[in-house]
């Protein structure tokens, strides 16, 4: 008998005790989500890497199924749903923009957006709410940059971008129209560019499909919309989980105050802390019989993999309960792992160690203006993070 999936309903970032036990006793387990067909949930280290990296698993094959969900809609099509070849040359367009080096020459223009975002909050005066003046617009200040999208268009783009990542937020009408909203308002970006092309990404997509033929119209679309959601989302809901996360491990904040050249290797143990998404992620299909974690896995069947659970492995994580700045351990999957490793990933993690350097070196005693209970929580959404989070600091009274 399946399991239902999710365990438990999700408003912090507390991961569920089932994990643990799964990963020990059955570590591929039956699941049933809310919609679509029964999967296999893969929660050991070394299992998720497989799925996530053997060509044997395929992701364009959840199109031909009834791929299990947690909500109505079914996967649209786009990058995500896309294996090798195709997924490669989409994602090589993309690539060029998000290299080491490229993201690294970005970042005195980051700091100088962080340090803006926090004048702003100073001048104010605490209570600060770290999601609306800091996290949200920090990402999706340089995601805008870098793409060619009128920052002014934030508000629209914002609410459309919600339909991506909803579960049970918004109905399944308001998530088909926010994410035809969404397609339409950068089918008119790409016109406006073609028009008038600038030194953005956009302008450099619409080069290789009008030139060089290397895209269709469509996926120069949905890829373009796709870097936009992702570009910003998940970023904005990581810096207020590393803060709250800090907030609630005084010693280890004590210690990042103390050593801020920590901070690099503070954001990858942040990483494969903080359970981000509140489920397992898209589902993979075996395009041959496989055995994993002990298990036969038949030709055609989904598999699903908890990167959070796998990030908690006690065969490859030391204390993995335990928050510890200083790990040096193995790779944590916290931005994926094989063909669909987080293409911003670069780019996140520079955009997290401003974040985190420039909010503890400007704001001394940061702190929760009332309590950690008194945070907002978003709700109905594939990832977690809060809402709303009042932050005092000291001289900010």
């Amino acid at each position: 008998m399946p399991r239902t999936y999710p365990f438990s309903q999700v408003e912090d970032l507390d991961l569920d005790p089932l994990y643990a036990e799964l990963r020990k006793q059955e570590p591929l387990s039956r699941i049933q989500l809310p919609y679509g067909e029964t999967a296999w949930l893969a929660t050991r280290y070394e299992d998720a890497k497989i799925v996530l990296g053997d060509p044997r698993f395929s992701r364009a094959a959840a199109l031909h199924h009834d791929e299990p969900r947690m909500r109505p809609n079914t996967s649209s099509g786009g990058l995500l749903t896309m294996d090798p070849p195709e997924h490669t040359r989409l994602r090589k367009l993309a690539a060029k923009a998000f290299t080491a080096r490229r993201v690294e020459r970005m970042r005195p223009h980051v700091e100088e957006i962080a340090d803006g975002l926090v004048d702003g909050m100073l001048e104010r005066g605490a209570p600060a709410d770290l999601v609306e003046d800091f996290a949200l617009p920090l990402p999706i200040t340089v995601i805008c940059e870098m793409l060619g999208v009128p920052y002014t268009d934030r508000a629209d783009f914002r609410i459309w971008s919600d339909a991506f990542l909803s579960t049970t937020k918004l109905t399944a009408e308001q998530v088909t129209d926010y994410i035809d909203r969404m397609l339409d308002y950068m089918a008119g970006l790409i016109a406006e560019r073609r028009a008038e092309p600038a030194d953005d990404l956009l302008s450099a997509l619409i080069a290789a499909r009008d030139e060089q033929d290397k895209l269709s119209e469509e996926e120069l679309v949905r890829l373009a919309a796709g870097i936009l959601v992702a570009g910003h989302e998940t970023t904005a809901s990581q810096i207020p989980n590393f803060v709250y996360v800090l907030l609630t491990h005084p010693d280890q904040l004590a210690e990042l105050r103390a050593n801020p050249d920590w901070v690099p290797s503070a954001v990858e143990e942040l990483m494969r802390f903080v359970p981000l998404g509140s489920g397992a992620g898209f589902p993979r299909y075996a395009t041959e019989d496989v055995e994993l974690g002990g298990v036969l896995v038949r030709a055609g069947e989904p598999v699903m993999v908890s990167t959070s659970a796998a990030n908690r492995d006690e065969t490859v994580f030391s204390d993995p309960e335990l928050l510890d700045l200083t790990r040096q351990e193995a790779s944590h999957i916290g931005f994926g792992h094989g063909p669909h490793h987080c293409l911003g990933a670069q780019l996140a993690r520079m955009e997290l160690q401003v974040a985190l350097s420039t909010l503890l070196a400007r704001l001394p005693g940061l702190r929760f203006a009332t309590s950690a209970e008194d945070v907002e929580w978003k709700r109905g959404m594939l990832v977690r993070g809060p809402q709303k989070m009042l932050l005092a600091w000291q001289g900010g009274e």
